[in-house]
């Protein structure tokens, strides 16, 4: 990049920046991202603390990011509830179902009742797949198509941001207060949440009668992605760079031992990796704009494979700038995807289509955990830490492919769009 493109780029990130924000859906939707996403984050710390305090033990405390990933595997099936009713409605009502669940949890006082969290913990993270493939969808209908790159770089830095804040917050209402007080921080989060979503001044029609059984619209999210030859590399990428993610992340403590420090270190990890997610954020839209969605997310993919690698080093300042680093290009691929997703999928499919990306995405991340938490042990991190990062290079070269390179090495898809 020259240094005067490097230079308009910057320039042009306030305005759009500023666009994103006077638009009033734009800006009701980012100020819900931030109200529900500071009562999950915290209600995410709190839930294992809550099992924990009650059972002592830490097997059934792990068991509630269980209960909150599991529906991400019928990511498909429930995204086309998205599709087949108005949006805003649908939104609206799954944040109330969230706000009144959230205060059974007041019963819960006892090991006995550790079962309703998980319940309710697992119905919580349908409702977020649903949640998150009817926002999508609206957004798409609502924000201006030129801006969506810029608006879901936006969404990212204000759902990092509220990881940086929530935890803290929560951690302090539940030594305050004790589970239910988180759980009733974040039923509140949620009734705020639905009156900015009920503000929204968007049109929308209603969805024709479905077409085909239940399982044929089920798969039409899963054919539309394979199909599409922008989508497919981006969606397969996001998938690979999550599964090295996790086998990343699993190996924090094993870094942080091996730098000296006690456990409580990783938390400082893991604020730099959330200032690196701010950052891009904000410039994702002229990254896109200017490098497409393949080479944004390659980018960004490169950035991560360095960074992890070189976290085998054993030295401060350089744990600091990888974790930085990290929060930086991780999200690159992310932002790209949903992006692309948004502007490639026709409108009744944008449901589906987003919840089966978000299971193809997100899913690998929970396999990469449990693999580098088998492979610390008899393998040792730095190892590990070296082959991610070569498995993470190779992911970017492969994206870095011009379209028609990667065209000439996969199977010609028949769909009509154009390569990102």
């Amino acid at each position: 990049m020259t240094r005067n493109r490097a230079k308009e780029i910057k320039a042009r990130t306030p305005r759009t920046v500023v666009r994103v924000l006077r638009d009033r859906d734009a800006g009701l939707y980012l100020s819900g991202v931030v109200v529900s996403g500071f009562g999950t984050s915290a209600l995410w710390l709190a839930s294992g603390v809550w099992v924990k305090d009650l059972t002592g033990s830490d097997g059934l405390a792990a068991l509630c990011l269980l209960a909150m990933w599991a529906p991400t595997l019928a990511g498909p099936m429930l995204g086309t509830i998205a599709d087949r009713t108005r949006r805003k409605p649908l939104l609206i009502g799954v944040n109330l179902l969230l706000a009144a669940l959230l205060l059974t949890l007041f019963t819960v006082d006892s090991p006995d009742g550790v079962w309703l969290l998980y319940a309710v913990l697992f119905v919580y993270g349908a409702a977020g797949v649903v949640h998150d493939a009817a926002e999508s969808a609206l957004v798409a209908t609502a924000v201006d198509r030129s801006l969506l790159g810029d608006f879901n770089g936006l969404r990212m830095t204000a759902t990092e941001g509220m990881k940086l804040l929530a935890p803290l917050a929560g951690a302090g209402v539940y030594a305050a207060y004790g589970g239910p007080g988180v759980a009733l921080l974040d039923a509140v989060t949620f009734v705020l949440a639905t009156a900015l979503y009920a503000c929204l001044r968007v049109r929308e029609d209603k969805p024709g009668p479905p077409a085909g059984s239940r399982r044929h619209q089920t798969a039409e999210g899963a054919r539309r992605l394979w199909s599409h030859s922008a989508l497919r590399p981006l969606v397969l990428a996001g998938g690979a760079t999550m599964l090295c993610a996790g086998l990343s992340g699993a190996l924090t403590y094993a870094v942080v031992d091996a730098l000296g420090h006690s456990p409580a270190y990783a938390g400082v990890l893991y604020a730099a990796q959330g200032a690196g997610s701010v950052a891009v954020g904000l410039l994702s839209g002229p990254g896109l704009r200017r490098l497409g969605a393949r080479r944004f997310a390659a980018c960004g993919i490169a950035l991560t494979a360095g960074a992890v690698a070189v976290r085998a080093v054993p030295s401060d300042p350089v744990a600091l700038a990888s974790g930085v680093a990290i929060g930086a290009g991780l999200p690159a691929v992310l932002i790209a995807t949903l992006t692309a997703v948004q502007r490639e999928t026709p409108g009744p499919l944008l449901g589906r289509v987003t919840a089966t990306a978000n299971t193809l995405v997100f899913t690998p991340n929970v396999v990469g955990l449990a693999l580098g938490a088998a492979l610390v042990g008899p393998v040792g991190h730095r190892l590990v830490l070296v082959a991610v990062g070569g498995a993470l290079l190779a992911t970017a070269a492969r994206l870095f492919q011009s379209p028609a390179s990667a065209e000439r090495t996969a199977s010609r898809s028949p769909s009509d769009a154009n390569p990102a």
